[in-house]
This record gives structure tokens, sequence and C-alpha cells, in this order.
């Protein structure tokens, strides 16, 4: 009989190197790792900060929120408050859009007019609360 030496399957244990003895870290071949970085050219600046517009957010939460406010009858008094502080920080957040130093300039016009139409809802309803009275008594 003639010995044949068996055919490497899919896993050859001599592919990856001789293991290891337990508590030592492995040993890499020469060359494999990373690749270096790009070198750096004189002047070259990091990446440009991210626009950010806090103000037009800001403005847009406290303007949707004034707007259901007003909505709602008997919480008049939070949509005026909610509605002059989406006044104040669209004013401030679309100052910045136009200055460049801010990207989303539409929150803070869509927080600047919800905050307009919250203020204006409870007036129309007290304006028509007191008609109301007016031509009962």
């Amino acid at each position: 009989m003639s010995a044949t030496n068996p055919q490497p399957g899919p896993y050859d244990p001599n592919q990856y190197g001789t293991p290891q003895p337990p508590g030592q870290p492995p040993q890499y071949p020469a060359g494999a790792g990373y690749p270096a970085a790009p070198p750096v050219y004189p002047g070259a600046t990091g990446m440009p900060m991210q626009q950010s517009n806090g103000m037009g957010t800001a403005a847009l939460v406290c303007g949707i929120i004034g707007l259901v406010c007003g909505i709602t009858y008997f919480l008049w008094v939070f949509a005026v408050i909610l509605g002059i502080l989406a006044i104040i920080f669209g004013a401030v957040g679309k100052g910045k859009a136009s200055r460049g130093e801010a990207g989303n300039g539409g929150s803070a016009t869509a927080g600047l007019v919800c905050g307009i139409v919250g203020m204006v809802v409870p007036a129309i309803y007290l304006m028509a609360l007191d008609a109301a009275l007016d031509s009962i008594f």
C-alpha cells in the first residue's frame, strides 16, 4: 500500500503560522498593519466647523408648542409666552443665517411665523369673547 498525503481542506493550520503560547501577544507578519497617514501640507486646516442654528430650532419648537397652546383656548397664557420666545429666537436665528453663521434659516423663519400666529390666535379668541359678552350684557 502506498501512503498518500491528505488533501488540505478549507482550513490549513500552517496558513496562519504557529500557534502562540497562552499569555503572549500574537505575532503578525512584517508589513501587516494600517497604511501610513497622508502628509499634511503647510497651511492646510482641519475640517471646517459644522454650522448649527440652535436658535432656529428653539424658535421652531417654541412656535409649534405656542401655536398648539394658542389653539386650545384655556392655555392662552402659555401661547403668549412661548410666542414671544419664538419671535425672539426666530429673529436671532434668521440673523445668524443671513450672516452665514448658521445653515437652517428656514426653521428660524417657520418658528417666527408659528410664534406670531400662536400669539394672534388667542388675541382673536379674547376679542370674540369680549364681543360676545358685550352683546349679551
